[in-house]
């Protein structure tokens, strides 16, 4: 990230530093303001934005006190801006329609409400970077489609697993491996998870149990290597992924058929239990001689599989070098290549009943699971993002999977429009080079 802090730096020195909008004031958007307030030259938090107008005060507070300035206009805003002052809000509009802010960061979480702010966003040509993988994973093939048509780009952030994949995965490409599989890391996989059994875990950390929820029913990986198989083409072998049990990352190789994958394509998945338990990995081929030499002089091992790992996520605090990417080089952390390759489908975590009126991601009702994205339209499952507030038409089963004809959505949504919008576009999965298994 050398070139980028040099990059700031001269920003910092013209006195012309990149203005960040940030929407979202729960976990990861504190920690995102956080790194700015302490000082990133070349970079300032111009404004946070809150629907509890509270958080978004409190996240300045947490590193300067009362140095904020509450506000409700864009006017406003500017005065805030000019007085080198953290303006505040629980208007998310205020920050999209600011012309001095240069990019907006979502980190709401949210699906519906974070749909609009990008497209509020593009329409005053604002760069957007999400933390938010429930969004990228639903609707981010059109964001980045209607990103593009307005003359700006969409993103997903550094720090997050899949990020932190895709930048592995070019590095891998870059010294000359082909990659095969992409894999995160997980210690527990429950999908009987629900916001009750970790309510406990989820204060101990400071966080929602219904976020925590989804990281422990398996809807949060399969969203994070859902945004990692649209930005590779890969696929799954299976639906959910196998998540075998590994002891260390380095014997990851050891658990999947590589020698299927480099004749049927690359693949998406993760192992359970491995060291180091933060981090993620991309498993590469060479078969060339001489590089296998030198492989193995480094002990990286005889061949001609390899992995390579990262031992660490810091999300959201590597976050503000996305904007710095984006906002100075043009160049996206991780962005969908086109449509969807695969999809996370909504899955009855209990018995459901006609008229339940499903709670979302990290609820009580339902969990998400990857799937083949083409596999998921011909079956026209439910995705996971699209699931809350949708109303059981008829008894489901545990672990069925939830179809459209299945439930009434609500009306006037935002995000079904897009949703509509994006397969109309793209149709079905993009054409991979080579066939997943």
């Amino acid at each position: 990230m050398i070139i980028v802090d040099k990059a700031l730096a001269e920003r910092e020195r013209a006195g012309k530093p990149i203005r960040v909008g940030l929407v979202g004031a729960g976990y990861a958007g504190k920690g995102f303001a956080l790194q700015l307030l302490l000082g990133l030259p070349g970079m300032r938090l111009a404004a946070i934005s809150n629907r509890s107008i509270s958080e978004a005060e409190q996240a300045v507070r947490n590193v300067r006190g009362n140095e904020f300035t509450t506000v409700k206009t864009v006017d406003q805003l500017e005065g805030a801006i000019r007085n080198d002052r953290v303006a505040v809000t629980n208007d998310a509009s205020v920050l999209c329609d600011s012309p001095s802010i240069d990019c907006i960061v979502d980190a709401t979480g949210e699906i519906e409400f974070a749909a609009h702010v990008c497209l509020r966003a593009f329409e005053n040509r604002k760069h957007v970077v999400v933390l938010n993988a429930e969004l990228d994973a639903t609707l981010g093939p059109i964001l980045k489609h209607r990103a593009q048509q307005a003359g700006v780009m969409y993103c997903m952030a550094d720090g997050d697993q899949p990020a932190v994949i895709m930048n592995l995965f070019r590095y891998v490409q870059s010294i000359g491996f082909t990659p095969l599989l992409c894999g995160n890391i997980k210690s527990l996989q429950d999908c009987r998870r629900t916001p009750e059994t970790q309510a406990a875990f989820a204060k101990n950390v400071n966080q929602r149990p219904k976020f925590i929820t989804s990281f422990a029913d398996g809807t949060k990986i399969s969203q994070e290597m859902a945004c990692v198989a649209n930005a590779t083409n890969f696929g799954v072998q299976q639906r959910g992924m196998a998540g075998p049990r590994c002891d260390h990352v380095d014997n990851a190789h050891k658990c999947f058929d590589l020698d299927k994958l480099l004749r049927t394509g690359g693949i998406v998945d993760y192992v359970l239990g491995a060291q180091p338990s933060f981090g993620i990995f991309v498993v590469a081929h060479s078969d060339h001689a001489v590089k296998r030499q030198y492989m193995k002089v480094y002990k990286m091992g005889d061949g001609p599989f390899y992995t390579f790992y990262t031992p660490s996520h810091l999300s959201p605090l590597e976050a503000p070098n996305s904007v710095a990417r984006l906002v100075l080089f043009n160049d996206c952390a991780i962005t969908p290549l086109a449509g969807l390759v695969c999809d996370v489908v909504a899955i009855a975590k209990r018995p459901l009943k006609a008229g339940e009126k499903l709670d979302g991601i990290g609820g009580f009702l339902s969990y998400g699971t990857i799937e083949n994205y083409d596999t998921s339209r011909r079956e026209r499952l439910l995705p996971m993002g699209l699931s809350e507030g949708c109303v059981l038409k008829r008894d489901l089963p545990i672990d069925a999977a939830v179809a459209f004809d299945d439930v009434a959505i609500p009306p006037g949504r935002l995000c079904d429009k897009l949703w509509a919008e994006q397969v109309d576009l793209h149709g079905g999965a993009p054409v991979r080079t080579r066939k997943v298994a």
